[in-house]
């Protein structure tokens, strides 16, 4: 048989445009039944939290939403606000279905980024982490900012604009120390904030059922506005009231096994109890006209007239702790979203970098505090703004998650799971998110530009990560041509970019193929090429018997890189048994991180779940 000619490497100029020829290879030594120590993708705390912590973590959030969304919802619903609300919860109760499937499937740090970057591409799945990016900058920024000024209507020569700096950077600090120490500063606030709710819930009954008078009152008031528009835009403003639900899927590897789904259970009781309840009680407690001014300390006022005015100072303390922890749920999502990313190479390699002191991502944690305060001097303290930024970020990311649960179903059905969402439960949990989203955005259709503006910043930051090649490109021709009179240093910058892309396209990635499919070996070379930043592909077979490599392999392989001269294509038979000790073996061998390798979607007969294999991502169904 005729050797297939190499073709020239046209229309390629310079040599860091063509990264060469494949080559194909074998490798047999690698010891057999040899136990491997496993090395995760992500940080692994050396002890991984409980329910109640994790609950707390991301509880916080959610359930600081008690303080403000009764007085939203019925700006909005009137004396309807207790039903939107228990409507609210059966759309959060339909949401856990979803966030389990996934979190059963998929285990790993990123929520929407990750369930994406599994079923479509990274470029939308980055686009997702953006929106969830700004959403808890939005929460951090806001839930301090609120926090300081409950706490200035007890002290009232406390400066707000300060004490706010001081809330995010006291967080900070406990981020730095680590997750574990968060996690019970967290459990601490939330056991006390549902205490608090708990004590004002008894007290509100008793107080409304001593005298109903003013409950027949504020429902006798008719609403101007018709039932359909109280009950729709009740139902938006309402929204606001589940935020929070998607932090616990940002550190799911952090959780001890099993207790994701809990932690959603758990989110969704806090809310389905507390938030219809308090909306209920304050139609007794207070005329309803005083409600739909939407007063920053109802809570507190309620607990004025149910228990007197020492136990409103107790809620507004409570607030002040409640809405502090929601900036710590901000602070835990962003650094396992953000380390994700980092990892996946759509963000600087910097903020990998760990302290010596607790081994934790510092460059995420103070940049983000950086991000948060600068804000916030940005704005004078008047977060307003944020509020809408806030409001479609957040559910957004919610409607992409449900979007991003279908695509599960559909292209990674064989992934195995441990729960599973009905089609109809996932198409009315989207449905109903994009009511609200379309409730909100007609509620102050400013809010869209001022959320588009925040929108195509953090995008424009990832998507220079993503041209960072291009980017470089452009400044070699720009230098050559504007330098070309200062030969001597046009050569300095020319060899400076030249090694820096040659650092970027030098980083291979993996690909494990069972057989010889052209079509599949073709697919997977495209998802390189669009996906990836590198020029080099190795395609890995792992066999037991030599008889067994598939004939046509190598000559298939041969074939696809012709076909693709900017990208290489090294095929690589190894022997052994395809498990995590291979998989372990080969990345410290080919010194590849495990992200970096790739399979086909695993049949219900692997052996092994996905987060077993320690980051491998599934690319092809």
């Amino acid at each position: 048989m005729s050797e297939i000619p190499e073709p020239s490497p046209e229309p390629f100029q310079d040599s860091w445009e063509f990264p060469g020829w494949g080559k194909s290879s074998l490798i047999k030594d690698l010891p057999a039944n040899e136990i491997q120590q496993f090395t995760p993708l992500d940080q692994t705390p050396k002890h991984k939290l409980g329910t109640w912590k994790s609950t707390a973590i991301c509880g916080n959030d959610i359930t600081s939403s008690v303080l403000y969304v009764s007085a939203l919802c019925t700006a909005q619903a009137g004396v309807y606000a207790p039903i939107v609300l228990l409507i609210v919860s059966a759309v959060l109760y339909l949401y856990r279905k979803v966030y389990a499937e996934v979190g059963s499937a998929l285990p790993l740090n990123g929520g929407t980024y990750t369930v994406l970057l599994n079923t479509t591409n990274k470029k939308l799945a980055t686009g997702a982490a953006c929106l969830t990016l700004l959403s808890y900058i939005a929460t951090a920024v806001i839930s301090a900012n609120e926090a300081m000024h409950y706490a200035h209507s007890l002290v009232s020569d406390l400066n707000v604009m300060t004490a706010t700096i001081g809330v995010l950077a006291f967080f900070a600090l406990l981020n730095l120390i680590g997750i574990t120490e968060s996690a019970v500063i967290a459990l601490g606030i939330f056991i006390i904030h549902m205490l608090t709710m708990t004590v004002l819930s008894v007290a509100g009954i008793y107080a409304v059922w001593q005298d109903f008078s003013l409950f027949q009152l504020n429902w006798n008031v008719p609403t101007s506005t018709g039932l359909f528009h109280a009950l729709i835009f009740g139902f938006a403003a309402a929204m606001l009231g589940i935020s929070g639900f998607e932090s616990s899927a940002n550190f799911i590897e952090e959780q001890k096994k099993g207790v994701f789904p809990k932690t959603l259970r758990n989110m969704w009781l806090a809310v389905a109890i507390f938030n219809p309840l308090i909306s209920l009680l304050a139609l007794g407690l207070l005329p309803l006209a005083q409600i739909q001014d939407v007063p920053p300390d109802l809570l507190a006022t309620m607990g004025d007239i149910s228990l007197g005015s020492t136990f409103a100072k107790i809620i507004s303390v409570d607030a002040v702790l409640v809405l502090s922890g929601a900036v710590l749920t901000s602070y835990v999502g962003v650094t396992g979203l953000v380390r994700r990313m980092t990892l996946d190479r759509c963000l600087p390699q910097v903020l990998l970098r760990e302290n010596a002191w607790r081994k934790t991502n510092h460059w995420i944690i103070l940049g983000f505090f950086g991000l948060c305060t600068s804000i916030l001097l940005v704005t004078s303290g008047n977060i307003t703004t944020l509020a809408g930024v806030y409001t479609l970020s957040f559910l957004s990311v919610m409607g992409l998650f449900a979007i991003g649960n279908m695509l599960l179903k559909r292209k990674r059905s064989r992934l195995p799971r441990d729960v599973r969402a009905s089609w109809m439960t996932v198409t009315l949990a989207l449905f109903a998110v994009m009511i609200g989203f379309i409730g909100n955005v007609l509620l102050d259709p400013v809010n869209v530009e001022i959320f588009a503006s925040y929108f195509l910043l953090a995008i424009g930051v990832v998507a220079i990560m993503f041209l960072r090649v291009e980017i470089l490109k452009l400044v070699l021709f720009i230098s050559r041509a504007i330098l070309e009179k200062v030969e001597a240093f046009n050569e300095r910058v020319h060899v400076r970019i030249v090694s820096k892309i040659n650092d970027i396209n030098s980083l291979s990635v993996v690909y494990f193929t069972k057989g010889d499919n052209e079509a599949i070996l073709n697919q997977a070379a495209l998802y390189v090429l669009e996906n990836e930043e590198t020029n080099n592909m190795k395609v890995v077979h792992v066999f037991d018997d030599d008889k067994k490599i598939p004939h046509d392999l190598a000559q298939h392989l041969q074939i696809i890189d012709k076909l693709y001269p900017q990208l290489r294509i090294d095929f690589l038979a190894v022997k052994g048994t395809f498990d995590a000790s291979l998989i372990e073996q080969l990345s410290k061998r080919l010194n590849i991180p495990k992200n970096m390798m790739f399979i086909g979607t695993p049949g219900d007969r692997f052996p092994y779940r996905v987060e077993q294999l320690g980051g491998v991502r599934v690319i092809l169904a």
